[in-house]
């Protein structure tokens, strides 16, 4: 039996098409639930949006994020199913950094791509047609992945793995799909999976030691160990962008680069709606308000990027006078 085409959703016009009665009614409810919920960082939407989905016929829904790039996913997706609230926006910090960045050349290194939604962004028109390699090790994720990938023309590569400290292979286990990690114990069940370093990506001939490079580290706890086996990488003109989750209160990930890296640590702090360098940690302190919601840090040692976050700062000083 050949699969349903997927619904249409068009986020600019707000436009819905090829939806059946119930898969309106049915998004009229994601989009409710998705503003209610957005007053308390999203807390239990994507349980909610779950129990939905078991209602509906299996069917993808394509998102047109802009005119140049469709993202689809299973409808009633839990995770993603927010983007059909039109005043959503998915994780605005790194928007705003890759707005910034459209005149510059740079490749994106998307670890931990899930289904390739900053793939396809940073590689369409509006945002500079970057190059991108997007990276999940996930056997239930990557076929989407990939398919994401086909329908915006193959304009970016993708490749089934995860990253960690050095070459191997681990184990890749959780519930989520949005959560899947290597840093389980390893008797914990999963999938075996090929696990690469940054710094192989060279070694392959993949990317360049030298060039520039945004690279997004979602990687569900492994993130010090893909910072270790990318010391060469992030030499270049490289910014890693890694997720803190908002429960870690040590803030892991952000003392790893503080004190065991050269790399300058940068967060985006709302109060000041700055891209602010931190010396301190108790900065993370007040950022992370929400327990069960994951925070981006920046790390950097390139002047190139440190100079362009500085720009950055200043047209948004700018546009709030």
């Amino acid at each position: 039996m050949m699969a349903q085409a997927p619904i249409q959703f068009d986020r600019a016009s707000g436009a819905l098409e090829g939806a059946n009665l119930w898969e309106r009614t049915a998004a009229l409810a994601l989009v409710t639930g998705s503003k209610i919920s957005s007053h308390f960082s999203h807390m239990g939407y994507i349980a909610c949006a779950n129990l939905l989905r078991k209602t509906l016929p299996e069917r993808n829904i394509a998102i047109r994020l802009n005119p140049d790039a469709v993202f689809e996913f299973p409808y009633g997706d839990g995770y993603w199913s927010k983007l059909l609230n039109r005043s959503y926006n998915y994780e605005d910090e790194l928007e705003l950094l890759f707005a910034d960045s459209i005149d510059v050349d740079y490749t994106l290194l998307d670890c931990g791509a899930n289904y390739g939604y900053w793939s396809v962004l940073v590689s369409s028109k509006p945002f500079g047609s970057h190059k991108a390699i997007a990276i999940e090790p996930s056997g239930q994720n990557y076929p989407k992945l990939a398919n994401n990938a086909r329908v915006n023309g193959n304009r970016f590569e993708t490749m089934k793995c995860a990253i960690g400290a050095a070459r191997g292979t681990a184990r890749l286990s959780g519930t989520k799909h949005e959560a899947f990690s290597i840093a389980g114990d390893p008797s914990a069940g999963g999938e075996e999976v090929p696990v690469i370093a940054l710094d192989n990506l060279i070694d392959d001939g993949k990317v360049a030691a030298t060039g520039k490079y945004l690279i997004k580290l979602d990687v569900e706890g492994v993130e010090i160990e893909a910072i270790k086996g990318g010391v060469r990488l992030l030499q270049a003109d490289s910014v890693i962008m890694c997720e803190e989750h908002g429960s870690d209160r040590s803030h892991a990930v952000s003392r790893f680069i503080l004190e065991q890296t050269p790399l300058k640590l940068i967060v985006f702090d709302p109060r000041s709606n700055r891209m602010e360098t931190v010396t301190e940690l108790s900065i993370l302190d007040r950022i992370k308000v929400s327990t069960h919601v994951g925070y981006n840090v920046f790390g950097t040692a390139s002047v190139f990027w440190q100079d362009r976050i500085e720009a950055l700062n200043a047209k948004s000083a700018r546009r709030m006078q």
